[in-house]
Parts: structure tokens; sequence; C-alpha cells
């Protein structure tokens, strides 16, 4: 697989990358792009990582796999390209920061969530890539064990980030973090089946920007304006 992502990343999962696991998921994806209609589009699976390099993420969102209709999935966690309709977890997203950060401003029409990437924010989902119209079709194929790497090498190698864990899913991916090292974060997923479940009125954005702040880094601006 030609791996578009940035060198830092390159150099930290050097060694994974040569893995027979890697080998054997880079297979499976490849011959999948092959023969189906796969998303995102090939040269965006590592977005997450090519926009985000290693040594500046200041913050992890844990997403569970890319959306599996045409022209949304774009390799960052709950983002879609501009002129696309905002999913229901994104919209909520954008209410929750809109509160939390008592904005005066309406939720956004663009849902690129690229600005944020751009930041240090580390929007990465478990699963990378997704067959057409079949959620969850590539999970346990390989992609956890990859997530589960990169998360594992930030929590060693890094200090004081912050991890947003959203949801019992993204709470798992959790479990390679060092807590006495890195803020933890966790709540209800944004999806409207449980965002009235604790994701509302969690004010993660703004504990977010706390720590930052308290550790001497730029907070992050966490709407385009």
């Amino acid at each position: 697989m030609d791996v578009k992502i940035h060198p830092s990343w390159k150099n930290v999962l050097s060694d994974y990358f040569q893995s027979d696991s890697f080998k054997q998921l880079a297979e499976f994806i490849r011959g999948e792009y092959q023969n189906k209609k796969i998303y995102p589009p090939a040269k965006l699976i590592f977005n997450a990582l090519d926009l985000c390099p290693f040594d500046l993420v200041k913050v992890v969102v844990v997403g569970q796999d890319p959306y599996h209709t045409p022209g949304q999935a774009m390799g960052l966690a709950f983002s879609v390209p501009e002129g696309n309709k905002l999913q229901p977890s994104l919209q909520n997203i954008y209410k929750e920061i809109i509160d939390d950060l008592s904005l005066d401003q309406p939720i956004p029409e663009s849902g690129d969530l690229t600005y944020l990437a751009k930041q240090g924010v580390l929007l990465l989902n478990a699963t990378l890539t997704v067959e057409a119209h079949q959620a969850g079709s590539h999970q346990n194929m390989g992609w956890e064990e990859f997530t589960d790497v990169v998360i594992e090498r930030l929590s060693e190698q890094r200090e004081g980030l912050v991890f947003l864990l959203w949801g019992k899913y993204a709470k798992d991916k959790g479990a390679k973090i060092d807590r006495d090292k890195h803020l933890v974060l966790e709540s209800a997923h944004p999806s409207p089946f449980s965002a009235n479940n604790g994701f509302f009125g969690s004010k993660h954005f703004s504990k977010t920007n706390e720590y930052l702040e308290s550790r001497g880094e730029i907070p992050i601006f966490w709407l385009d304006f």
C-alpha cells in the first residue's frame, strides 16, 4: 500500500508498517479497492495522519469508521467535505461547542474539519475504510490493531495530550492511554441516539482548552470563524 502520510508518522510507525499484520491488512485493502466501491478515496485513507504531524498533535478525537455513502468520507472522523450536508453527530458536536464556549453564532454550514486537523486535533477513526453502503464492513480486518498502535505510540512518546472518547467504542480504544501523562475525557457519543445521555453538557471543548492553556499551549479554535 502506498501510504500517503506525514513523514513524522512514517518514522513513528515504520516498524509496524513492516509487520506481517500490516502487510496482511494492506493486501486486503488493496483487493477491496480493486474490486469494490470503497470509501474514502484511496489517497485520503491516512488523511488524519497526513494533516496532523505526530509532534504537533494536541488532541485526539476517536471515531468509529468512515461514512459509507458517496462523497462524505474524507479520512477525518466526523468530517465531511465542503458542500455536503452535515451528519447528525457533527451537528450535535457543533451544538455542544457553541453552548460550551457561549458563542453567539449559528451552527456552521460547512462540515469540513480540516481546520481542526491543522491545529493539532487528530480526528482518528478506529477503522479507516468501509465498503459503500455497508456500515462497519471493514471492522475486524486489522484496522483496529493499527489505530491501537497509533494511540499507544502517542501515549508513550508524547505528554500532555487530550483524548476525547465519545461512546463505548471510543472508550474501549482508550485502554492503552497512560492517564498519568494525559487528560482523558469521556462521555456518551454525539449521535442523536445518545447525545442527551451525557455528551450535551460535557464541556469537553472548554476543558480541553483549559488544560492546554495550563500547559502553556495555544488553545484550539473549535469553530472556523
